[in-house]
């Protein structure tokens, strides 16, 4: 998913709106693709991401030099910062894979001062993200862990229409504003696309570790006919939704 958070970064904040200075919260940073969008935005602003993954935040680390952004590894739903810490929050592409989402809402509040904002993105996950039901939708008829997976994947909660919406509400912020955010997922050919699959980070690169060799190349051999679509192999570019909230938290 690391290009496409770089390439939803953008749009993303144009829609949630960013101040120039104060402290500022990456929720579940990745790699460190929104923290570089938000450094490019801001002049005096202090970044800290945070990510449950090591490896990620020794990436951020590693890759963005600037004084300004800080990275380190925690939970979302259990926060070490103090309350009103943060001018803006901002997550991701992460509140959909985070068991207890509901509390890791009320987390990014609770770290977030009076008057300050909370934005999110996720995928739409059924209707919007063309890429992944490729994938899912195919495997799905050839084996019933892909149907499973596909199950799963379609019904995790806040990826539903006003779902993100309506948890914005109930944590209590105000000024709400929510939409839909559309960028292109661009494919030079099959094996570009194919290739995070053979990844180790993911749903589907999960699945396709446990599946049985002759399965695997079944699923892929589907999945190659799927894309090329009655067309030799080469460029595709598919659409990709998520849904986008913003809203205040109320001053004392």
């Amino acid at each position: 998913m690391g290009r496409w958070s770089r390439k939803l970064s953008g749009p993303f904040l144009d829609f949630a709106g960013v101040n120039t200075s104060g402290r500022i919260l990456d929720a579940g940073c990745g790699t460190g693709a929104l923290a570089v969008e938000l450094l490019q935005r801001t002049e005096m602003a202090e970044i800290v991401g945070i990510d449950i993954s090591d490896a990620y935040v020794a990436h951020a680390k590693s890759a963005i030099g600037d004084q300004r952004a800080t990275f380190e590894t925690g939970d979302l739903t259990a926060l070490h910062f103090a309350d009103g810490t943060f001018d803006q929050v901002f997550s991701q592409l992460v509140l959909q894979f985070v068991p207890n989402s509901v509390g890791a809402i009320g987390e990014l509040v609770r770290v977030t001062r009076p008057g300050g904002s909370v934005a999110a993105a996720v995928w739409d996950l059924r209707g919007g993200l063309i890429f992944n039901r490729l994938f899912l939708d195919t495997a799905a008829m050839l084996d019933p862990a892909a149907d499973a997976l596909r199950s799963l994947n379609f019904t995790r909660y806040l990826t539903r229409p006003d779902e993100l919406a309506e948890a914005w509400r109930a944590a209590g912020l105000v000024d709400r504003k929510a939409g839909e955010v559309t960028i292109r997922t661009d494919f030079s050919s099959f094996e570009d696309y194919w290739k995070p699959f053979d990844g180790k980070d993911g749903p589907i690169p999960a699945y396709l570790r446990k599946a049985a060799p002759e399965m695997r190349q079944r699923v892929k051999d589907a999945v190659r006919r799927a894309y090329l679509d009655g067309e030799e192999d080469g460029r595709r570019s598919y659409a990709a939704t998520t849904w986008v909230v913003v809203g205040r938290k109320q001053s004392d």
